[in-house]
């Protein structure tokens, strides 16, 4: 039987910021009574009217667990600060709390609820300032309400805020519509839990809309796993699995999804598959616009090409080979060149040569990469600027479309002749499609990039699969040259990709191996040499900076997660001049080293350098906390030492401590030194391709610490997990349509 009690919060027992779960006592004229719940913004000395039932806790005793509340507007002076600098309001503390209290007195409340434009009433709080605190209270009342009314479909405080900072005010009336689209809509949220929702609601298991979502969903796992498609038999079999129905059923819903055009239904050598509708629409664009790039005519260069690249080498005062002398030729005289070759190979030094003849004959070059760190080596490299693919193609989210969009399209393409592409191996499928769709014919594009590498976070396979194809031009470089030889980093990436054991622990020279048989013993290591070995070594090395940690596995007592909690209580511990935000089991402080773990094209980002403004900041981007403002509730990050993202507390998903991170997750970066620890890891992250791009990721040092015969079995396992991509077959059969 459901009962009321009002009350004061007197104490605080326990408290979760996360999810607002709270143990509390509370006081009336007459009892005190101890209350369970969950009480977004609980505070002492604030009013509360509850509905809930009695239990006795076999610990703790008689508590009055509470399923709803209603908060009680304050009537003391006292109350009305306590209520006003609680944390709720960005830019109000107690120092303002009191000065609007001291202005308005019992009629606060009033004013915060039906005169808000009065607020500018009060000394130091002006018209923006005002706006702000007012936008701020109907939030935290929309967000309580929010949270409440949400508790009925069993949707946890945290799952809430994510939902209220998606839709609003109308996410209650959203899940209630269609709880399978917060997969798409919300991060974080998977089929299980939005099933589960749908499944309180009373929505059979059996019903089609069920069937579509789990079809949906399982077709973007297998794409978040870089497969661009599936085989349809045994995915209809799985997904029938999943969803406890009869193959049939989901036959019968996928061929409503095909008609309806969310999925797309295509053969290949025999083979039925089954795309979602963009990435199939992606392979078919990017497939089509390479042929016509790779067969327009291009603008002429005025002059011999020998001779230019004659007097490239004495301007630039390098040595070309023949080998890179081709991979000019070639990429000059054709519409798109693929150069590939892993490190020490001279695909900078051919990227430099190139941007110098097509700038001396007055050819407009970009050049650009995946990344910014990767963007920004390149500039250092070669001394031309680079920026990143989505900033060349000028990227905006379409709030309309729920997705990031290009201001570079076919109908406004990008005004070059020539746009070289660099770490090659980064680029999905969707990214690839933006770029080709920007291109006009008659542009060269020059595709740079080491095949050997770890395939791109995002679906697809374009680098290995335009190569597959044999339809583009391409050179593949393998000399290494005399200065990349005396670094052993080079030298072993190359014995580790033809499946040799790589060199170690030779004198002054850069690849180190660090033997530990105990993974408590690998993780001791790794600290020191974060703490003290490496400082010491190299001159003028900084921690977080210059020393990364990489690892094959995101769990595990050597996993990312695991090393990641132990390197930030060594390399940035706590203190009272560090602030900091706990987050479940996870905490962000001042001076910690971070990274974001998906694309988020609509946060705002302001330049310190310049001042500019921008949006977006993407999956990978490792940046430093430069502030944590409880008050505000915001997170300051700086990625790239310039540009700074204000972090809404209830985006803090986004994040994940970067001291450590996977192999994966490295993908286009440069660290000056590697630590890789070398345990027994699942055979299918223990292989030559991962060991080689993480050695690769180094340009000063490699120490691997742990088990030889580990390192010995990754050389050993070739084993590459073929991604079911099929750019390559559109590719060869345009080609031979062309071609006939």
């Amino acid at each position: 039987m459901t009962e009321e009690k009002t009350g004061t919060l007197a104490e605080r027992i326990f408290y979760n910021e996360e999810n607002f779960f709270s143990i509390s006592i509370f006081e009336t004229e007459h009892e005190q009574f101890c209350a369970v719940g969950y009480l977004p913004y609980a505070e002492k000395g604030r009013k509360y009217t509850l509905w809930g039932s009695w239990k006795t806790h076999p610990k703790y005793g008689e508590q009055f667990a509470f399923t709803s509340y209603e908060e009680k507007e304050p009537e003391t002076e006292a109350g009305l600060v306590s209520f006003l600098s609680s944390g709720m309001l960005r830019g109000v503390g107690p120092v303002t709390a009191r000065a609007i209290v001291k202005t308005f007195g019992p009629e606060t409340m009033n004013v915060l609820n039906r005169q808000p434009e009065r607020l500018t009433e009060v000394p130091g709080i002006g018209e923006v300032k005002a706006a702000a605190i007012v936008e701020g209270y109907q939030e935290r009342r929309e967000l309580a309400d929010t949270v409440l009314a949400l508790q009925a479909f069993d949707i946890s405080s945290v799952t809430a805020m994510k939902l209220y900072r998606v839709y609003g005010a109308e996410a209650a009336s959203k899940v209630r519509e269609n709880p399978y689209q917060l997969i798409e809509d919300v991060f974080g949220i998977g089929f299980q839990k939005a099933d589960r929702i749908a499944r309180s609601m009373g929505i059979e298991a059996r019903d089609p809309q069920r069937i579509r979502s789990g079809i949906l969903y399982n077709l973007s796992l297998a794409a978040n796993g870089g497969d661009t498609f599936v085989y349809r038999k045994p995915f209809c079999e799985q997904t029938a699995r999943l969803l406890d129905v009869t193959c049939q059923e989901v036959e019968e819903v996928l061929y409503e999804a095909v008609i309806e055009g969310d999925l797309y239904a295509d053969a290949a050598e025999g083979a039925e598959l089954l795309y979602l509708d963009r990435f199939y629409r992606a392979e078919q664009r990017v497939a089509g616009k390479l042929m016509q790039l790779a067969h327009a005519e291009l603008s002429h260069l005025t002059g011999d090409l020998e001779s230019m690249i004659r007097r490239t080498e004495t301007d630039r005062r390098i040595r070309l080979s023949d080998k890179q002398k081709q991979a000019i030729l070639t990429s000059l005289q054709n519409g798109v060149c693929v150069i590939t070759g892993g490190p020490g190979t001279g695909k900078t030094t051919i990227i430099d040569a190139i941007l110098y003849i097509l700038t001396s004959n007055g050819i407009r070059t970009a050049l650009a990469a995946p990344t910014g760190r990767a963007a920004k080596r390149m500039s250092q490299a070669t001394g031309y600027d680079a920026s990143t693919i989505h900033r060349m193609l000028e990227y905006f989210y379409s709030e309309n479309e729920a997705n990031m969009r290009f201001g570079r399209t076919e109908e406004n393409p990008l005004e070059y002749d020539c746009i070289i592409i660099d770490e090659m191996s980064m680029v999905d499928i969707l990214l690839m499609e933006g770029l080709v769709n920007a291109v006009r014919p008659g542009t060269r594009l020059i595709l740079v990039g080491d095949a050997d590498q770890l395939p791109s976070v995002g679906a697809g396979n374009v680098l290995r699969d335009i190569l597959r194809s044999d339809t583009i031009h391409s050179i593949r470089l393998t000399e290494i040259f005399r200065q990349a030889r005396e670094s052993l980093i080079v030298v072993n990436a190359h014995l580790i990709n033809r499946g040799e054991y790589p060199s170690y622990n030779e004198k002054d020279r850069d690849f180190f191996f660090i033997e530990r048989n105990r993974e408590p013993d690998i993780l001791e290591t790794i600290k020191d040499l974060c703490t003290r070995r490496l400082p010491n070594y190299y001159q003028k090395c900084d921690v977080l900076s210059d020393i990364q940690v990489l690892t094959p596995m995101r769990k595990g007592f050597l996993g990312s997660l695991r090393l990641n909690q132990e390197l930030q209580a060594i390399l940035n511990p706590p203190s009272r001049e560090k602030a900091e935000k706990k987050l479940g089991d996870r905490t962000f402080r001042q001076g910690d080293k971070v990274m974001q773990n998906k694309n988020d094209y609509r946060i705002a980002w302001r330049n310190l350098r310049d001042f500019s403004e921008g949006e977006g900041v993407f999956n990978g981007d490792i940046g430093i906390v430069q502030s944590v403002n409880h008050e505000q509730g915001r997170l300051g990050v700086l990625f790239e030492e310039e540009r700074l993202v204000q972090y809404d507390f209830t985006q803090l998903d986004e994040l994940e401590s970067a001291f450590a991170m996977t192999v994966h997750k490295s993908q286009g970066s440069e660290f000056p030194v590697v630590i890789l620890p070398m345990t027994r890891f699942p055979p299918m992250l223990a292989t030559r391709n991962l060991l080689y791009t993480a050695v690769t990721r180094a340009r000063l040092g490699v120490i691997l610490v742990g088990l030889p015969e580990v390192c010995f079995a990754m050389v050993e396992n070739d084993t590459i997990a073929e991604r079911q991509s099929g750019l390559a077959h559109r590719l060869r059969r345009l080609w031979e349509l062309m071609d006939g």
